[in-house]
């Protein structure tokens, strides 16, 4: 009688235990985590508030690119090929310059040729008019240029003696060129060193 109620209350145990593991609900999924938002959609470009930029400072001095090339070195594995770029800057108001500058790009050489006018500025002598006092000449490399004073006529001028002297804020001038040569580079530092002469009167 002792056994069969033991093996009653067995039964009912295993009987329970297996209707509690039966009954237990299944574990729910963690919530994902909220994704970010990558790149710029239309909500955070309306969201954000309109940068207003500063207006560009003009710099002191104009600038101008008057000849511009591609030069090439011989190394041991081929060629290398940079920019060579000659740059007249100026105030207008009597002082100009001219630099050249070489660069494996050509706003590389810019910035060069830029600092090199910089080294090499000079002030001209200007009468009230805005003319050069008297007849100067002067001779570079191969480059020979004569400027002569002349009243009421503006700027008589080609090639890069005219970018020289508009740069400089000189009027009232007829110019020669007294040379087959025409590399701009030398016509300018031959303008410049005409220019260089210069003294009040």
């Amino acid at each position: 009688m002792d056994e069969t109620a033991h093996m009653d209350t067995e039964l009912e145990t295993t009987q329970q235990g297996t209707a509690t593991k039966t009954a237990a609900p299944p574990r729910a999924a963690a919530p994902a985590a909220p994704r970010e938002r990558q790149g710029r959609g239309r909500g955070s470009m309306r969201a954000r508030s309109p940068r207003s930029r500063a207006p560009r400072e003009r710099g002191e001095f104009d600038q101008v690119t008057i000849d511009a090339r591609r030069v090439a070195r011989v190394m041991a594995g081929g060629r290398r090929f940079n920019f060579s770029v000659v740059v007249v800057i100026g105030d207008k108001k009597g002082r100009v310059g001219v630099g050249i500058g070489k660069g494996a790009d050509t706003a590389l050489a810019v910035d060069k040729a830029v600092r090199d006018a910089k080294k090499h500025l000079i002030t001209i002598p200007r009468t009230a008019s805005g003319s050069i006092p008297y007849q100067v000449s002067a001779k570079y490399a191969s480059s020979v240029v004569e400027i002569i004073p002349s009243k009421g006529r503006g700027v008589v001028a080609g090639s890069a003696m005219r970018t020289v002297l508009d740069f400089g804020g000189v009027t009232d001038v007829v110019t020669k060129i007294h040379s087959r040569s025409k590399n701009k580079l030398t016509i300018a530092r031959a303008t410049v060193a005409a220019l260089a002469q210069l003294k009040h009167a």
